[in-house]
């Protein structure tokens, strides 16, 4: 049977050629550069790279099946703990792939019965007991003694990493999965997430470092983070806060019209998010607000209600429906209101609230950390947040920015958000469109980098001793570097002379001069080539800043290399990689050589995240 063709063929026949094509990329690049090659004797983990909400699932399967093509018998898919949502995957593989023996949780006799005549998918959370329970039947069965195993790992960074790395110890989840993973002859696991920050900062040596990493684009029809937080500009979509008088107000009044255009175009749901806090009392809170201006909706419904809504319209610019006219806009918000055609929902440890309970209608719905991974809001067209933390995490706030999607109308969408937190999103989607480039581009040394005060990932899967913060902004020399030919470094910087202040020079060049430094171990060379490397990535034509000075008498190990008049001027470029080259005389330390020794500095403001290998 061939696997993949018949997963493509079942996609087409729902109508969606589209999809079918992007998977049927993924699966055969994959598939032909990784799976491949594979040894069958190895254990090798990779990376699969998608947009938050942008369709993972389908490409997951769709590498399952020229996995199962390419030979491979047996597959452990690992969703995140979560009752619902491992029954969903499960119902979504049976629904959608042909020809496996398909296992739940609890099918350790119909995996054993089946005796891998078919190739088996397990479906499992990343639970202890279940993951501990599933170690003991692939040991205990001997099929995978002989056999490769393939595991698929749904949001990989969430909880499978080693949370007990500074402690010398090995978290449950993470020791199960490796249990899992060496129990058999072979296996090839492949992380998969929208928020690879953790993974990338994992060293080689923990294994939870990928080998390869692949990124898949997503479809045209899809609003990700350039459409909400573009490179420069504020988009229409989103309005501060700050700058409204009555902001919930705004919020309901707005997501009334819009859900009024959509169900009178044919559409069957609208949702609102309010995503204030994580705390239950600020969730009552909204809700009480959210409440109290639909009531004020209803009491003021002919008059001041019409004016709002007359107010909005002109900012209402749907892209999917022909735009309806504002009476019977009007008419239909009336409708919503008076016949009770609205939910108000609270999605929090405190109340059960079902998928079903959003999939239709007009809804307002209240949460926190329950509007995190795996959960996906239907016609999410309004959005209202203001969660801040003293400490925030890009992989958290990321992944809790739920308006990304496909069923989203453009013209429709409203973002109601803090401007600082606006500007928080922003860098973590530079970030995120440096990190897709990098990958892109076949860079192996990802690099991570953020502004002050917005760390990657939180700090219990970082391993202390091998995770370093280099900080934009400091300079950055070694103690006792040499050259590997001073010569070599003459000719290059023979053009750039020391009557002038400074050079703008390409990036390339830097790296070139930089080439010929052999460092002390105090400064991370490689680091900083990964750094341009990381900027390049973005700006082929990237431009630095070069300062030359020759014949200078500066004494080895007195703390600062450059002149206070030279560490002024470096400092006047923030935004620019400035390279400082000193032609020391050697005649006071530096092994008594006119070495020529490199001073650094890195944009400011900015931390950079750099995972040093115990080799290094």
């Amino acid at each position: 049977m061939q696997y993949l063709k018949t997963y493509l063929k079942k996609i087409t026949d729902r109508g969606n050629t589209k999809l079918a094509e992007s998977i049927e990329k993924t699966a055969n690049d994959v598939g032909n550069k990784h799976i491949k090659t594979f040894s069958f004797s190895s254990h090798e983990i990779g990376l699969l790279l998608g947009n938050v909400q942008s369709g993972k699932t389908g490409q997951m399967f769709g590498i399952i099946c020229k996995a199962a093509d390419l030979g491979f018998p047996v597959f452990v898919l690992l969703t995140t703990d979560n009752v619902v949502l491992q029954q969903q995957t499960l119902d979504r593989v049976k629904a959608d792939l042909e020809g496996f023996c398909i296992c739940g949780e609890n099918d350790a006799a119909l995996f054993a019965e089946n005796s891998l005549m078919d190739p088996v998918i397990i479906v499992l959370k990343k639970n202890v007991r279940m993951l501990k329970l599933w170690a003991n039947i692939l040991n205990s069965t001997g099929f995978m003694k002989g056999n490769p195993l393939f595991i698929i790992d749904d949001e990989a960074d969430a909880a499978s990493l080693n949370t007990l790395v500074n402690r010398n110890r090995q978290s449950s989840i993470n020791k199960y999965l490796d249990s899992i993973k060496n129990g058999s002859s072979s296996s090839l696991y492949l992380q998969v997430t929208g928020t690879p920050q953790a993974i990338f900062l994992q060293t080689l040596a923990s294994g939870w470092h990928p080998y390869f990493t692949y990124y898949f684009q997503p479809g045209d029809a899809y609003l990700g983070g350039d459409f909400f937080f573009p490179s420069s500009g504020k988009p229409d979509c989103v309005s501060f806060l700050e700058k409204l008088k009555m902001p919930m107000r705004e919020v309901v009044v707005r997501h009334l019209l819009v859900s009024a255009q959509i169900l009178l175009s044919g559409g069957k749901v609208s949702n609102c998010l309010f995503h204030p806090s994580v705390r239950v009392a600020v969730h009552k809170k909204i809700e009480g607000d959210i409440q109290k201006e639909l009531n004020w909706c209803i009491e003021n419904i002919d008059i001041e209600l019409k004016n709002e809504l007359s107010r909005q319209y002109a900012d209402l610019n749907p892209s999917r429906s022909q735009k309806c006219s504002l009476e019977d806009l009007s008419v239909k918000v009336k409708e919503i209101l008076t016949e009770n055609q609205f939910k108000v929902l609270v999605m929090n440890g405190k109340n059960d609230v079902e998928s079903s309970d959003y999939e239709d209608g007009c809804n307002f719905v209240v949460g926190g950390n329950t509007l995190g991974r795996g959960v996906t809001f239907p016609g999410l067209q309004t959005i209202y947040y203001t969660r801040t933390s003293k400490k925030p995490q890009a992989d958290t706030m990321w992944q809790h920015s739920r308006m990304f999607g496909y069923d989203r109308d453009p013209g429709m969408m409203k973002v109601y958000i803090d401007e600082n937190l606006y500007k928080l999103f922003a860098d973590i989607n530079a970030t995120n469109n440096s990190i897709i480039a990098q990958v892109e581009k076949g860079i192996e040394d990802v690099k991570i980098y953020y502004p002050e005060g917005l760390n990657p990932t939180r700090k219990n899967v970082l391993d202390n001793d091998h995770v370093e913060i280099i900080s934009g902004g400091t300079n950055y020399y070694p103690f006792n570097p040499d050259n590997d030919s001073i010569e070599d470094i003459s000719k290059l910087l023979e053009a750039f002379s020391e009557t002038e202040p400074y050079y703008q020079v390409s990036l390339r060049l830097v790296k070139e001069i930089l080439a010929h430094i052999i460092p002390s171990s105090d400064f991370k060379l490689q680091a900083f080539c990964s750094v341009i490397d990381t900027i390049l990535s973005e700006h082929p034509t990237g431009q630095g800043i070069l300062i030359v000075r020759r014949e200078r008498n500066v004494a080895q190990g007195t703390g600062a290399l450059l002149s206070p008049n030279d560490w002024q001027l470096g400092g006047t470029f923030t935004d620019k990689v400035v390279l400082t080259m000193y032609q020391v005389t050697g005649t006071k330390g530096w092994g008594g050589k006119k070495l020529w020794v490199p001073n650094i500095k890195l944009p400011s403001n900015t931390m950079y995240y750099d995972v040093i290998e115990e080799d290094a």
